[in-house]
């Protein structure tokens, strides 16, 4: 399977409705889950987490170009830093720890975009799609699976959670080799790609890891294609 490449503007205008409807469509099922399970903060952020991921595919499926791409990334991204500091949807950033990661996420997400799209829309994929469900699982997984754990700066990691990550890891960045578009890495690059984007993930001192892996798996998935 191979997604289109640039489209003309009626279906990258379609695309960004798409996209603006599935962000409204993911903020009210994230308020919905914090209603119904509020002693559950981490669900709702990790249902945004994971959510937001796909909204480069939509892109990338139809054509969305870099002038509407990068802009809207980098309005996101100010927005969620606004609602860092003012609480506007709790469901997002009102977890029991100190984190810049929803700020971090969205800066990696305009950086990608800035960088390689749309020339090399799978590098961008990889690096946001690793990140979304990766780390996205390992967040929701970890708590509610028992294995062994350690602290890594403060910041618990577990078996669960980390063998979450690099599975979830190279599932994404397989799948996103059969898509086609780019040239994409072998299996056994893939396999590396997604143990250092793993192992990047046990240091999330401050939300870091949703900067550095993002950008360490696209910066890997271009090297290595």
């Amino acid at each position: 399977m191979v997604l289109p490449p640039q489209q003309g503007g009626v279906a990258q205008l379609i695309g960004v409705l798409v996209v603006a409807g599935w962000l409204a469509l993911l903020s009210g099922a994230a308020l919905l889950l914090r209603r119904r399970w509020p002693e559950q903060r981490e669900w709702s952020r990790k249902l945004v987490h994971i959510g937001a991921g796909p909204v480069v595919l939509i892109a990338w499926a139809f054509g969305v170009d870099k002038l509407i791409a990068v802009p809207a990334a980098g309005a996101i991204t100010l927005l969620a830093a606004l609602n860092h500091r003012v609480r506007v949807l709790p469901a997002i950033e009102d977890v029991e720890r100190r984190s810049y990661g929803t700020i971090a996420y969205g800066a990696s997400i305009t950086l990608l975009l800035w960088l390689w799209w749309p020339a090399h829309p799978a590098t961008v994929a990889a690096g946001v799609l690793v990140m979304a469900f990766g780390d996205g699982l390992a967040g929701l997984l970890g708590p509610l699976i028992a294995s062994p754990s350690w602290n890594v700066f403060g910041e618990r990691r577990s078996l669960a959670g980390t063998g979450a990550m690099a599975l979830a890891s190279l599932t994404v960045l397989l799948a996103l080799g059969q898509l086609g578009g780019d040239p994409s890495p072998a299996a056994a690059e893939m396999a590396l790609i997604a143990l250092v984007a793993t192992g990047l993930e046990q240091w999330a001192l401050l939300g870091i890891d949703n900067f550095s892996v993002p950008m360490a798996v696209a910066g890997l998935w271009q090297v290595l294609s």
